[in-house]
């Protein structure tokens, strides 16, 4: 059964991110069903969701309280427009989230998926400043390797040459900084040091051209799609400083590292401070469906609160705040709240930590590192030819052992849901050192 929707996906279905010849050799997993943190396919093999399916899945599959939540909202309302009515879910959950920031942050502004939170968030820095009367700050900074999304605006604010390249006639140049990566650390610095260096970077840029500049956007804490690039929480605070010195308005990218991921419920919660706008999607509904937000300030709002329609912000979509989507949200919040999550993952990320110890000390392994609920080394790959393959043959072999893994090129990582028990744990790590082990013979 299994092999018939794998044969119908590959003649009607265009996969995602995906080289669809790759295909003919790598294997497409049909999936019949999931429960906890396990994918189950059509003949009974089962998979541990060690990625989360892409970073989404908080809480496991088919999580009864989230299931329980959308079960009621199906028969309450599914969905209607978002100008000019409102309802309950979107109200209750934009009230929440700016609590959660100590209601620094608020006025949600909704939409379906990062990109698009990312596009709002870019849309709004750049509107706000020509209602302030400061037209000529257009211009957009990034860090290097940094990913944010695939619609044009998002892609102009992105450092990874494979999704960029192709479409670069059609993006808006945007500025690049120094990434704060702490594998950039020379002989004797540490994470810190390297905080400090990237953000004298931003200064140097900020004083030349801050004058045209209406943001810069950062993935706080782990740059993840460069290969979850992770830095010192010093380096937000610090151009969070420049950003208030030089009037540029802090995009934070929270899409993948927001929810808890990082070990806070926001990942600028460990650097104190707060930004112009937050970005939120992925984890927010569980995994369950596609909802992303903006969270901004009460002076940026009210850039745009006037009787003249113009200076409205006027993006929209016909899904925005979809009541489904955000009651899924708040089924999240109330798990977050009443299952202590935060301080249980601290539990369970210290016993990963410890599981992953005979795979931190192999030879082939370089900069194991960890932070909240996302672990991720380096391969040692000499053999080009071997390291331009070696994430599809991980893929591969670890689906072999009932593991989803999908390696950033030669970088391994972990993002699993938050439901792990001790078995569970103990069991991905060992699995996840046999995989390397059996790959990096090869």
């Amino acid at each position: 059964m299994s092999q018939d929707w794998v044969a119908r996906s590959l003649r009607s279905v265009w996969h995602p991110c995906t080289q669809m010849q790759h295909h003919e050799t790598v294997p497409l997993v049909p999936v019949s069903h999931g429960r906890g943190v396990w994918l189950y396919d059509h003949d009974g093999k089962r998979y541990l969701d060690a990625i989360s399916s892409w970073w989404v899945n908080l809480f496991g599959h088919a999580n009864p309280r989230i299931n329980a939540a959308l079960k009621d909202q199906l028969d309450r309302l599914e969905h209607a427009m978002l100008a000019g009515f409102t309802h309950q879910p979107v109200v209750e959950l934009s009230e929440r989230l700016s609590a959660l920031t100590g209601n620094v942050l608020g006025h949600a502004f909704y939409a379906s998926d990062g990109a698009s939170a990312v596009e709002i968030a870019l849309k709004m820095s750049f509107h706000a400043w020509r209602n302030a009367g400061h037209g000529d700050k257009q211009e957009f900074v990034c860090l290097e390797g940094s990913y944010h999304g695939e619609t044009i605006g998002a892609l102009a604010v992105t450092d990874v040459a494979l999704f960029k390249d192709a479409y670069g006639p059609l993006l808006r140049a945007a500025r690049t900084v120094s990434s704060p990566d702490a594998r950039n650390a020379r002989e004797g610095e540490t994470a810190e040091d390297v905080a400090r260096r990237a953000a004298l970077d931003v200064e140097r840029l900020f004083a030349e051209r801050a004058d045209k500049i209406a943001c810069i956007i950062i993935e706080p804490l782990v740059q993840c799609a460069t290969g979850m690039a992770m830095h010192d929480p010093l380096y937000l605070k610090l151009v969070r400083e420049l950003c208030d010195r030089y009037q540029v308005h802090l995009i934070l990218d929270e899409i993948a590292v927001g929810c808890g991921r990082t070990g806070t419920f926001f990942a600028c919660e460990q650097a104190g401070i707060w930004p112009d706008f937050l970005c939120l999607s992925k984890g927010i509904s569980g995994g369950y469906l596609p909802l992303s937000l903006v969270l901004t300030r009460d002076e940026i709002y009210q850039q745009f609160y006037s009787a003249d329609i113009r200076r409205g912000f006027l993006h929209s979509h016909s899904y925005t705040g979809n009541p489904l989507a955000c009651r899924a949200a708040l089924a999240t919040l109330d798990i977050f709240r009443e299952d202590d999550v935060l301080n249980r993952n601290r539990a369970r990320a210290e016993r990963m930590t410890a599981a992953l110890a005979p795979l931190a000390a192999h030879e082939r392994v370089a900069n194991l590192r960890q932070r909240g609920m996302i672990w991720a080394f380096d391969a040692v790959e000499p053999d080009s030819a071997l390291a331009a393959t070696f994430s599809r043959r991980f893929f591969t072999e670890a689906l072999q052992n009932e593991l989803l893994l999908r390696p950033i090129g030669r970088t391994v990582y972990l993002m699993p849901p938050y439901v792990m028990n001790d078995e569970e744990i103990d069991g991905l790590a060992a699995r996840t050192h046999t995989v390397f082990e059996t790959v990096i013979a090869a």
